[in-house]
């Protein structure tokens, strides 16, 4: 099973950019020591505890620490950009890195609407124009005649481009175009199942696609037992409460009880949030691995997750690894 790792390069209160940025590289670092397939950067904007907006610039950094272990997008938020800016952006990042780029390409703003507003977007038109977006990209890529202005660097590039999503839509565009499908099912688990067999019914073979090709998301979190891994994850736990309630803000140490002080509520949301999650010593996390990947059929898992130590964060990566390759057939 290919296990993929997605980082949304958090801030720990009281730290800054530049720590979370270097940490970022050593969890690529580990990552591709401990043999995951890919390493995935989100794009986020106006939030102080995610520094992943300028993703193709963390993406350099990032490759610059590393080998071997594919590094990409998941994603670039299309509707935020020109097309002609991004095939420049992962060109460049192509002929720095060959063989190695991926492009996850969503549709959501990555951030509220004031993002739209501060981009200059049209907020009527941005979303709806993603799906003749990703055909404009491939048309850079191709070198497509066609186009006013050919992408340099750009043109000739080979990144493995993907449709993320968390709805029928996203699903429908990637089976359509016969790329490769992502499901954000780490924190909108509503339609993945849907999602995943529409995709699979709707694929059309493409020339760089012959079969659908599923990749699925899932929060890991692994410690040495149960009790020390929910303790950890109740760090990212206050984020999700935090983002919701519109207090966003940076990583915050862990809490034992955590999810028992919420009022009911706040601890329903966060549990139907999270319901796709991993969290536990290596073989509870293992096994819930292997029962999430029965479930969806995926080619491909992607663990999602944050600690305020940023060193657990990399126990947790090794001891996943360590423990889905004992267990898992």
């Amino acid at each position: 099973m290919k296990l993929s790792v997605l980082d949304l390069v958090p801030v720990i209160e009281g730290g800054t950019v530049g720590r979370a940025l270097a940490d970022a590289a050593a969890l690529a670092q580990c990552a591709e020591t401990a043999g995951y397939h890919r390493y995935w950067v989100a794009e986020h904007h106006g939030m102080t505890g995610i520094v992943g907006g300028a993703t193709a610039v963390v993406l350099a950094h990032i490759g610059q620490a590393t080998r071997t272990i594919r590094i990409g997008s998941g994603g670039i938020m299309l509707p935020n950009h020109n097309p002609l800016v991004i095939a420049e952006q992962f060109g460049t990042l192509d002929a720095l890195f060959p063989g190695r780029i991926d492009l996850g390409l969503g549709r959501a703003p990555g951030a509220d609407q004031r993002i739209v507003r501060a981009l200059h977007k049209d907020v009527n038109r941005s979303a709806d124009d993603f799906p003749n977006d990703v055909v404009e990209l491939q048309a850079q890529f191709a070198g497509d005649p066609r186009l006013p202005m050919q992408a340099n660097p750009g043109l000739g590039a080979r990144p493995e481009l993907w449709i993320l999503g968390s709805s029928l839509f996203g699903a429908q565009l990637a089976a359509m175009l016969g790329l490769p499908y992502a499901f954000a099912s780490h924190f909108a688990p509503d339609h993945l199942d849907a999602a995943l067999a529409l995709y699979r019914e709707k694929f059309q073979p493409s020339p760089g696609l012959d079969a659908p090709y599923v990749m699925a998301a899932i929060n890991v979190m692994a410690a040495d037992s149960d009790d020390e891994a929910v303790l950890l994850a109740s760090s990212m736990d206050q984020s999700f409460v935090r983002l919701r309630s519109g207090t966003p803000g940076q990583l915050p140490p862990p809490v034992a009880g955590y999810r028992d002080s919420l009022p009911a509520p706040a601890r329903a949301m966060l549990d139907h949030m999270r319901q796709v999650s991993a969290i536990g010593s290596p073989r509870t996390v293992a096994e819930r691995i292997d029962a999430f990947r029965q479930r969806t059929r995926a080619d491909e898992l992607i663990v999602s997750g944050a600690t305020f130590d940023p060193a657990m964060r990399r126990r947790s990566l090794q001891l996943t690894m360590a423990a889905v390759r004992a267990v898992v057939a």
